[in-house]
């Protein structure tokens, strides 16, 4: 489905270059509701929102460094992702939000993230901030405690959100899309921005 809503809308930017204002539209339908803001800290402790990226697609995961196994799939496809995209990387900023903040400190998050690739941004913050960054990007997530320890799982939603250049939200590719589909993708929709002078 998004991808006839994608070749849809490269014919739409051949013929019509005005209708390229609506190619955010075609590639968002799918998921409503969703208010692509943030608020929280980068490994230096410095403040970061979404804002600070404009001019540059944000392809967004939110997860845990103590996740055994859905979080690292997903970071090794980011960095599959960058690498397939070649020269086209540097448009992309890959960013992994903790929904773990009383573990994740800035220091290790960096320490998570690096291993997979340097150029994913590893974010935390305040429990507060980190809530509202999630209920923004409607993502669910829950302490799971085990019987009579002090340890825990975190439940939370999968999948990677991809933002334009002008900050606002594209799509959401669901946990375990193929990486070559994703990249595909990726393609497609930065060369729509590109070609669209309404976007650039």
């Amino acid at each position: 489905m998004i991808r006839l809503g994608a070749l849809l809308l490269a014919a739409l930017l051949c013929c019509n270059p005005a209708a390229a204002q609506s190619a955010h539209d075609l590639l968002a339908g799918e998921t409503r509701g969703i208010n692509p803001r943030y608020l929280l800290q980068d490994p230096n402790g410095r403040s970061v929102t979404n804002e600070d990226f404009r001019g540059r697609f944000q392809l967004i995961a939110f997860g845990y460094t103590y996740c055994p196994d859905i979080c690292p799939t997903t970071l090794v496809e980011m960095a599959a992702i960058l690498k397939q995209l070649g020269d086209q990387a540097g448009r992309l900023q890959p960013i992994f939000i903790t929904v773990d903040p009383e573990r994740d400190t800035a220091k290790v998050l960096k320490t998570y993230t690096e291993f997979f690739d340097p150029r994913i941004l590893g974010l935390t913050g305040s429990p507060a901030l980190v809530r509202r960054a999630a209920d923004n990007f409607r993502i669910r997530y829950a302490k799971v405690r085990e019987p009579g320890s002090e340890n825990y799982a975190v439940d939370h939603s999968a999948g990677m959100i991809l933002l334009g250049p002008d900050g606002a939200f594209i799509r959401k590719f669901a946990f375990a899309t193929p990486v070559d589909e994703i990249t595909a993708q990726l393609v497609e929709i930065m060369g729509a921005y590109q070609a669209s002078p309404a976007r650039r």
